[in-house]
C-alpha cells in the first residue's frame, strides 16, 4: 500500500513538472499593454507650489494642476476640440505657457494661476512655435523659437507674456539650425549647416558679428551644451578627432578643444545636464547594455544615490525641478514596467508618488537581455533578445523588430509595450542596432552611409541566422515587423531574403526611397545634403534607389503581409502606397490593409484604433507561424 502511495506521488511530481516545463503565462489584454497614461507632462512651479499635468478631459488632453500642499486639483483648460501639447512652459511669475495640437492654427496661449483665465499671445497660422528660455532677471520675457516669416527657418523672438509684445532677436539667414541660449536668454553661439558640413559660429556679446571658430562634416560634430561659469569657454558632446563622443570643453574664442571632461571607451556620450540657473556641471549619461551615469557634483550624486536606494531595480531620471532645489519631478522605468512619477523632496528625503503608469504586474512580463554577434564581414553587432515566459527556450516563434531611423536611432533598454506584448502571445522578440545606429561611434554609424538595402539589411539578415544557428527560432516560424525605416527593412527582408520570413507586419513603412527624400518637410531642408550623402542622392543615386525601394518590386513579395497605413503620414504618398498595395494584390499576394484617416494620439479614437490593430496583428502572427493562441 505504502509503495502504490509512493508511485502515485512520484507520478503526480513527474506531471507538475512537465506541466511546469509547458508553462504558458496568462494572456494578458492587449489594452493592458497599450492603455494611456491617466496624466502625462508632469512639471513643478518655479515656486515649488505646484504640480501640474496633462489629462484626459472628453478624450482630449487638457492642463490640470494641484498644490503640493493639499488642496484640489484645478482644470486650467476645458478644450473639446484639440489637445494641449506637452510642451508647455511655466514662467517665473506662475503664468503656463502652451499650444495645442492643431495642426492649421497655431497659437500660443498663457493661463494665469492667480486670476484662472486664459489668454491668447500669439497665433501664427500653421508655423511652429517653442519656447527656449526664460529668465528670471526678466520674468515677463521668453525667448521663442518660431517659423513665421519662412516654413524652412526658424527665427528667434522675444515675447513679453504680460503684454503680448513681439520683438524679431536674430533673423535666421536659411542655414542656422541650432542655437545655444545663455541663462540670461542672450545667443552667443550657434550650428549652420548646408547638410554636408557645419559650422560654429561665436559672438561676446549681441553687438559683435558671429564668427565662424569651427567647422566639421557631418561625420563629425559638436553638440552645444551650455557656457561654463566664466562663459569663456563652452561645454560639448564632440567626436571630432575621436570614434567615441566624448564631454568636451572648447574655448569659444578660438573653438579649441581645451581639455575632456569625461568619455567611455566603448559607447558614445549621450547627454549632459548642465543648470543654467546654478552654473553647475550635474551629470553626463551613456548607455552600453542599460543606462550609466557619471556625476560632477555631490549634491546631485547624493539626490540620485537616495533614489536609486528608494527605487532599486528602476532607472530613475529627474525632469523637473523647482528653482529652489527642493522639489523634483522624478520618471522611473525598467524592461518590464513603464514605470511612476513620483515628487521627491530632497531636504527630508521623502518620495510621493503620482501616479503609477506600470498596469502590468513586472513579474508576469519578460526580461529584455542584451546580445552581441558577429556579422558575415566581422563587424560585432548589438541588440537585444526578449523570451517569452515559460521553460522552453529553444525552437521558439520569432518577431524581428528592426528600429526606425536609418541613422543615429537605436533600441535600448527600456519598456517597450510591442515587446512585451508579442513575448506575452509566446513570441521571442529580436532588436537590431544594425551599423549606422546611433551610440556606437563615428566608425559604426558611417559604415551604414548608403547601405540602407546593403549592410543595414545584412546586419539584421546576419541575426536571424545566428538565433537559427543558437537553436533560439525555429526556422519556420519567423515573422518581421517594422515602423518607418523599420517598415522599410520588412518589406525589404520578405522581397530580398524570401525564404527567411513566413510573414510581414508594415506600419507607415517607407516603400520608396525618392519619395522619402523629395517630399521631406520646408524644415528639413539644411539636411538634405546630409541625406543625399547617407540614403542616396536621387539624381546620381538613382539606380540604388530604385533597386532596393520595395514600390518597385512588387513582384518579389510572397509570404503574407499586414499593412497599417495614416492617411496623414508625412514620409508617404498615399496614392503611393494604396498603387502599390493593388500591385500586391494582383500578384495573389495575401495582404492585408488598413488605411486610417485619423493618425494623430490627440484624436479621440486613438486607443481603439490601437486595439484594433494589435488584436489584428495577435491573429495575423497566429495563423501565420502556426501557433495556437
Amino acid at each position: 500500500m505504502l509503495r502504490n502511495i509512493k508511485s502515485l506521488i512520484l507520478v503526480f511530481a513527474v506531471v507538475v513538472l512537465g506541466a511546469c516545463g509547458d508553462y504558458k503565462t496568462d494572456e494578458i489584454p492587449v489594452n493592458d499593454f497599450y492603455k494611456s497614461p491617466q496624466k502625462v507632462a508632469f512639471k513643478i512651479s518655479p515656486d515649488g507650489k505646484y504640480i501640474s499635468y496633462l489629462k484626459s478631459f472628453h478624450k482630449y488632453q487638457n492642463l490640470f494642476l494641484q498644490s503640493i500642499d493639499g488642496g484640489k486639483e484645478i482644470q486650467a483648460t476645458s478644450f473639446t476640440d484639440f489637445s494641449v501639447r506637452g510642451d508647455y512652459t511655466w514662467t517665473y511669475d506662475n503664468l503656463i505657457l502652451f499650444s495645442q495640437a492643431n495642426e492649421d492654427d497655431h497659437t500660443m496661449k498663457a493661463y494665469d494661476l492667480a486670476s484662472g483665465k486664459i489668454r491668447t499671445l500669439l497665433s501664427v497660422g500653421k508655423a511652429g512655435i517653442h519656447v527656449m528660455n526664460k529668465n528670471k532677471l526678466t520674468p515677463d520675457i521668453v525667448t521663442i523659437g518660431m517659423n513665421m516669416r519662412d516654413s524652412a527657418n526658424f527665427d528667434i523672438y522675444r515675447l513679453n507674456v504680460k503684454t503680448g509684445s513681439l520683438k524679431t532677436y536674430l533673423v535666421n539667414p536659411g542655414n542656422i539650425t541650432d542655437w545655444l541660449v545663455d541663462a540670461d536668454g542672450g545667443i552667443r553661439l550657434v550650428k549652420s549647416t548646408n547638410g554636408v558640413d557645419e559650422t560654429i559660429l561665436y559672438r561676446p556679446n549681441d553687438n559683435s558679428r558671429f564668427k565662424p571658430i569651427i567647422k566639421n562634416n557631418f561625420r563629425n560634430y559638436v553638440r552645444m551644451i551650455a557656457f561654463n561659469g566664466e562663459r569663456q569657454n563652452f561645454y560639448a558632446l564632440s567626436n571630432v578627432g575621436r570614434d567615441k563622443t566624448a564631454f568636451v570643453e572648447i574655448d569659444a574664442e578660438t573653438g579649441k578643444e581645451v581639455r575632456v571632461v569625461f568619455e567611455d571607451p566603448h559607447v558614445d556620450l549621450q547627454r549632459v545636464d548642465y543648470s543654467k540657473a546654478k552654473n553647475r556641471l550635474e551629470l553626463a549619461q551613456w548607455e552600453e547594455a542599460k543606462i550609466q551615469k557619471r556625476f560632477f557634483n555631490p549634491e546631485i550624486k547624493d539626490w540620485y544615490t537616495n533614489l536609486y536606494l528608494q527605487l532599486k531595480g528602476y532607472e530613475v531620471n529627474i525632469t523637473d525641478r523647482d528653482t529652489a532645489e527642493n522639489r523634483f519631478i522624478v520618471q522611473t522605468y525598467t524592461d518590464r514596467s513603464r514605470g511612476a512619477v513620483y515628487l521627491y523632496e530632497c531636504t527630508s528625503n521623502k518620495l510621493t508618488k503620482l501616479i503609477d503608469n506600470g498596469v502590468i504586474d513586472p513579474n508576469a512580463l519578460c526580461e529584455k537581455k542584451p546580445i552581441s554577434y558577429t556579422a558575415g564581414d566581422g563587424v560585432v553587432i548589438n541588440g537585444y533578445l526578449t523570451l517569452p515566459k515559460g521553460e522552453t527556450k529553444t525552437n521558439l516563434p520569432v518577431v524581428v523588430i528592426p528600429h526606425d531611423g536609418p541613422f543615429g536611432a537605436r533600441d535600448v533598454w527600456n519598456y517597450s509595450a510591442d515587446v512585451q506584448f508579442f513575448a506575452n502571445r509566446g513570441f521571442a522578440v529580436f532588436q537590431v542596432n544594425y551599423r549606422g545606429s546611433g551610440g556606437y561611434g563615428k566608425v559604426f554609424y558611417s559604415a551604414g552611409f548608403k547601405e540602407v538595402g546593403g549592410k543595414i539589411q545584412q546586419d539584421i539578415t546576419d541575426g536571424v541566422n545566428w538565433l537559427i544557428a543558437k537553436k533560439i527560432a525555429n526556422p519556420k516560424k519567423i515573422a518581421i515587423y517594422g515602423k518607418g525605416f523599420g517598415g522599410f527593412s520588412a518589406l525589404y527582408a520578405i522581397s530580398f531574403n524570401p525564404k527567411l520570413y513566413s510573414c510581414a507586419i508594415v506600419q507607415n513603412g517607407l516603400i520608396n526611397l525618392f519619395t522619402y527624400i523629395k517630399t521631406a518637410p520646408a524644415y528639413y531642408r539644411p539636411q538634405l545634403q546630409k541625406m543625399y550623402a547617407t540614403i542616396g542622392d536621387p539624381e546620381k543615386d538613382a539606380g540604388l534607389l530604385r533597386n532596393i525601394s520595395p514600390v518597385f518590386h512588387p513582384d518579389k513579395p510572397k509570404v503574407p503581409i499586414l499593412f497599417f497605413q495614416d492617411a496623414k503620414d508625412l514620409r508617404a504618398n498615399i496614392s503611393e502606397v494604396n498603387h502599390y498595395i493593388r500591385e500586391l494584390q494582383k500578384r495573389n499576394v495575401n495582404v492585408k490593409y488598413f488605411l486610417y484617416k485619423n493618425d494623430h494620439s490627440g484624436v479621440p479614437n486613438g486607443e481603439d484604433r490601437r486595439k484594433q490593430s494589435y488584436m489584428e496583428m495577435e491573429k495575423f502572427l497566429y495563423a501565420n507561424l502556426h501557433v495556437k493562441p
